[in-house]
């Protein structure tokens, strides 16, 4: 690649703009094209880190190998006291002396630091509206949704000019991760409660997992609040009369008032078999947030040691929950519940004699065969089960050391991983914003469909790296179509009425936009005329 490197300093060269100041019909500076789409330079930064760090194991071992030892040294570079700013977290001041002058940086920290703000650096004008016809490129290129934590994160990032400020910067967007978790508050950018979307790229996948974790430990302490009141409540209300009248106690078949612990709501037109008390579903443990990574690893311990505790932990936990919360019940009651398929109704008088199976109590209905059989697995888990509430049982999923160990794998995560996630998120991100401003536009739109093709076609190869330098001139391409589609027309559809000259100008202008991307596996040629220039 055709850029200097230096240590840990790196430097982008100087590329001639898509957009020439004396156009007057075209925008001059950068800012327009990053306020409405991610610029190839910041892409092509994100390329450099990938290629150039694979040698180095994690981040903490690129802030010790990048040095200003080189011939040539970045003026602004980074003291001692930055460094030891971002390991024990001192005053922001410090952090905005070294940084101060990268706008999409400060604001990305500023953003981190506002719980309630917007993450998005660009304008609002310009955030991309969602519709069915907008390719899913995210799940495409396996990068993260547009304009979401990563892409943005990715772009700050890449605005830096030095592997030393990046690695420093995601340092301190670590420690304002660990402290949005500690002070329980979500990631911006980041769904709040959603389980972790596999067609996303696993730093994704891994932030939705602590704004989940936040949302599950918000919802416990509802919960645990909620049972300390009911049982308050309880041991003031010693009343038997004023106890058989309250929904919060179900009678047993001894006929004892047992107190309902755990509720989430009443199950309607169902009451349990043998007490015929109202069914009320519980409130239940959550299982756990699985990443691919975390798949991956479990489907290799049970391949390996054949053992499927998760699940039954699982079904014992939601039995215990349903126990509290149904006094009296039995399996059967749970069975309903749980796995309708395996219960089936009473049939009524003339059924059971046309079908033959007058055998059947008129008064509960049956389980099905693999229920019945003898050593069944349900059974002997209810059998062990005691009726405990899920907020005081023994937790399925450990929501501080699982988001914990995410935190730890940030601080030591790979470089050129990390990298790489980062330069597929963006070019997704940035793909489908252009796609959802030329959609509508037949002729550019079909330009942006064989690039499109390009970078899936591509980047789903795992050596697509190699290529990124044409990935990025591709994507260069495409930020124009965004940027002044009607430019392009002009350019690519010559004109009969013009002057010969002017015909001539803009038929090479055709020629150059008009060739189409190098396919994955052909070496580059084709694309040595893009970015498009506009005379």
């Amino acid at each position: 690649m055709s850029f200097t490197i230096f240590d840990g300093n790196i430097y982008l060269s100087n590329r001639t703009p898509i957009f020439k100041e004396k156009d007057v019909d075209s925008p001059t500076s950068n800012d327009i094209n990053n306020d409405i789409i991610p610029s190839a330079s910041v892409l092509k930064q994100l390329a450099i880190g990938v290629e150039t760090t694979k040698v180095i194991k994690s981040m903490k071992d690129l802030m010790i190998s990048s040095r200003d030892s080189s011939p040539v040294k970045e003026r602004s570079g980074l003291s001692l006291s930055a460094v030891k700013s971002f390991v024990v977290g001192e005053k922001e001041d410090k952090f905005a002396s070294e940084f101060g002058r990268d706008e999409k940086v400060m604001f990305f920290i500023r953003s981190l630091q506002d719980a309630e703000g917007q993450v998005s650096i660009r304008k609002s004008g310009s955030r991309l509206e969602t519709t069915k016809s907008i390719t899913n490129f995210s799940k495409e290129l396996h990068g993260a949704p547009p304009e979401s934590f990563v892409p943005e994160l990715a772009e700050a990032i890449g605005s830096l000019k030095t592997l030393k400020k990046m690695a420093l910067f995601w340092s301190r967007v670590v420690i304002e991760l660990r402290r949005l978790w500690c002070e329980g508050q979500h990631i911006p950018g980041v769904p709040k409660d959603e389980i972790p979307n596999l067609n996303s790229c696993l730093l994704h996948q891994q932030l939705q997992v602590i704004n989940c974790c936040i949302s599950r430990k918000r919802r416990r302490a509802i919960a645990t609040e909620s049972l300390e009141s009911v049982l308050k409540q309880a041991n003031s209300n010693a009343d038997e009369r004023s106890r058989s009248a309250s929904p919060m106690y179900a009678k047993v078949s001894s006929g004892e008032l047992v107190l309902r612990l755990g509720v989430d709501k009443r199950l309607e037109n169902t009451t349990l078999l043998e007490t015929g008390e109202p069914v009320y579903t519980p409130i239940m443990q959550e299982g756990p947030l699985l990443t691919e990574d975390i798949i991956k690893e479990t489907e290799e311990f049970v391949l390996r040691t054949g053992s499927v505790g998760a699940g039954c932990s699982q079904l014992l936990s939601d039995m215990q929950a349903f126990k509290a919360a149904n006094p009296g019940c039995i399996l059967e009651d749970f069975i309903r519940w749980h796995s309708p398929p395996d219960w089936t109704e009473t049939l009524t008088d003339d059924e059971n004699k046309e079908s033959g199976r007058g055998d059947i109590s008129p008064s509960k209905g049956h389980l099905s065969i693999r229920m019945q059989k003898e050593g069944n697995l349900w059974r002997e888990l209810w059998e062990t089960a005691k009726p405990i509430p899920a907020v005081r049982q023994s937790p399925l999923y450990y929501e501080d050391l699982s988001v914990e160990g995410i935190l730890q794998g940030f601080e030591n995560i790979s470089p050129s991983g990390f990298f790489e996630q980062l330069f597929i998120s963006l070019l997704s991100s940035g793909c489908a914003i252009a796609e959802a401003r030329i959609s509508s536009n037949e002729y550019v739109y079909s330009l942006f469909k064989e690039c499109k093709d390009y970078f899936i076609l591509t980047c789903q190869s795992k050596s697509w790296f190699e290529k990124s330098d044409d990935i990025c001139q591709v994507y260069e391409s495409v930020t124009v179509m965004a940027l002044n589609p009607d430019k392009v027309i002009k350019l690519t559809k010559p004109q009969h009425d013009q002057n010969q000259e002017g015909s001539t100008r803009n038929a090479e202008s055709s020629i150059m936009f008009t060739k189409k991307p190098p396919k994955p596996t052909s070496p580059l040629t084709a694309f040595e005329v893009v970015p498009l220039q506009i005379m």
